[in-house]
């Protein structure tokens, strides 16, 4: 065996990559961090707050003239019963998957670089879940008796199903909002009470004072902090696999040929995960520049987040490439028909935008140089959360849309309302999201700053 001598560890580490650039100290770090939260909000703060409230109204309208009229006002029909809704809510949710991934598992595998951007993506997992959540809620249509899905006892003696994977959905989404919200909320301790400290202001140091929960940085504070956040990321790292999961199942467990089918598991938290960082490539690129936090969200961040992107994406297309086959070697002729019908058929435009935006597009990033290009990046993300959109449109409506019969063939087309109310979830998203951004650290002051060399308690002597 061969050991590094000391000499060598210090080479290794001096060629690895600087996760802050700038020669930040502590002090420097803090404000440039808190600057956002503590200044007067800029003007193209206030313009996207105002037009993420315009689509948030947007969707509160569509809601309720939605429960006014009833879900005929959506665009489904028989045999296509499942719409813009499920589609809305499988993407929301897979966008929620990579601010835990980042946190929760990177953390446990002990990765420096996730530091400065859990926070960012954490925030961006609360709320993409929020939207998610919308859907399946209205989708059932009557939303005053949504309490019968839950097992409390109720005036008409009903129980929840506990063999419908819909059923499923509801504990696995409530326990990852709750969960994830909770890591979040851990997390953040620290760098509350820190703004607690800095207001100048009576009424914002006892507001931030609140939520700090009376934390005053002691000894004993860290240890039970450390273990606190501990536990909640091994909570939440098998909920990264599972919520997804059981997001599948909706589709898997079925008898429907297109659905039915053990890939859908894996190849659905690959999707989500692919998606997730695909989302926070494009909100990080967007927050780093108009934030000037270029040192501390570096391109060295960005190329790791598209390295993951790569990955996954490969995984994506290799999944594509085994429903077919699959489809082929199972010998099923109803099988065989969905796959070809999904790729050559009515909805063939769908399918195609999927396998450009999702296949072909990641590829890029196999250039170091489009890696670390902030123009090829952000186009990429984009095209990436295009591509997994169609993606969960074509599984739900291509398997749905041709029944076993051809006289119950029919054509699925979304109303003016699905499109509104899809549009007015990016409102609330968006919404939080930009609330968050001033009223918060977007980035963990405390974690970043453990990485920087004045935390390193055996400087080298040179």
């Amino acid at each position: 065996m061969t050991y590094l001598t000391d000499d060598q560890i210090v080479k290794e580490e001096v060629i690895r990559k600087p996760l802050v650039t700038g020669a930040y100290d502590f002090k420097q770090l803090t404000n440039v961090v808190s600057k956002p939260v503590e200044s007067k909000p800029p003007s193209w703060w206030l313009i996207g707050l105002v037009c993420s409230l315009s689509l948030l109204l947007l969707l509160k309208a569509m809601l309720v003239y939605l429960v006014w009229e009833g879900v005929g006002v959506w665009g489904l029909n028989n045999p296509v019963g499942w719409g813009f809704a499920i589609v809305n809510f499988v993407f929301w949710v897979g966008i929620g998957h990579a601010g835990t991934l980042i946190s929760a598992i990177l953390f446990l595998f002990r990765q420096k670089w996730r530091t400065a951007i859990n926070r960012f993506a954490e925030a961006m997992t609360i709320f993409a879940v929020m939207a998610a959540g919308i859907f399946p809620a209205f989708h059932i249509g009557r939303v005053w008796v949504a309490y019968w899905l839950f097992p409390i006892p109720n005036s008409m003696a009903m129980w929840p199903n506990f063999r419908s994977p819909l059923l499923w959905d509801v504990f696995a989404v409530s326990t990852y909002f709750t969960v994830s919200l909770l890591f979040w909320y851990v997390g953040l301790i620290p760098d509350i009470a820190m703004i607690r400290d800095r207001a100048k202001s009576k009424i914002k140091a006892k507001v931030y004072g609140i939520f700090a929960l009376g934390w005053r940085g002691a000894n004993r504070h860290w240890q039970h902090y450390e273990k606190a956040y501990l536990i909640l990321a091994a909570l939440a790292t098998p909920l990264v696999l599972s919520v997804h999961s059981i997001v599948s199942f909706d589709f898997a467990v079925s008898q429907l040929p297109g659905w039915h089918t053990t890939i859908f598991p894996p190849y659905f938290v690959a999707g989500a995960i692919f998606s997730g960082f695909s989302m926070v490539v494009t909100l990080m690129v967007l927050a780093r520049i108009l934030f000037k936090m270029e040192n501390i969200m570096t391109i060295h961040h960005l190329e790791c987040m598209n390295k993951i992107i790569l990955a996954t994406g490969m995984m994506v297309g290799y999944a594509y490439g085994m429903e077919f086959f699959m489809a082929w070697y199972s010998a099923y002729e109803y099988e065989a028909f969905a796959f070809i019908n999904r790729a050559f058929g009515p909805y063939s435009w769908a399918y195609w935008i999927m396998i450009s935006c999702n296949v072909i597009s990641p590829q890029l990033f196999w250039s170091k140089k489009c890696r670390t290009s902030i123009p090829i990046m952000f186009i990429v993300s984009i095209f990436v959360n295009i591509g997994m959109w169609f993606e969960r449109f074509v599984i739900t409506v291509t398997s749905l849309h041709r029944d076993f019969l051809p006289s119950s063939w029919g054509y699925y087309s979304p109303t003016w309302v699905d499109v509104c109310t899809f549009i007015g979830s990016f409102g609330l998203f968006f919404t939080m999201f930009l609330l968050f951004l001033k009223f918060l650290p977007m980035i963990a002051i405390f974690e970043v700053k453990a990485v920087l060399p004045e935390a390193n308690p055996h400087p080298e002597d040179h």
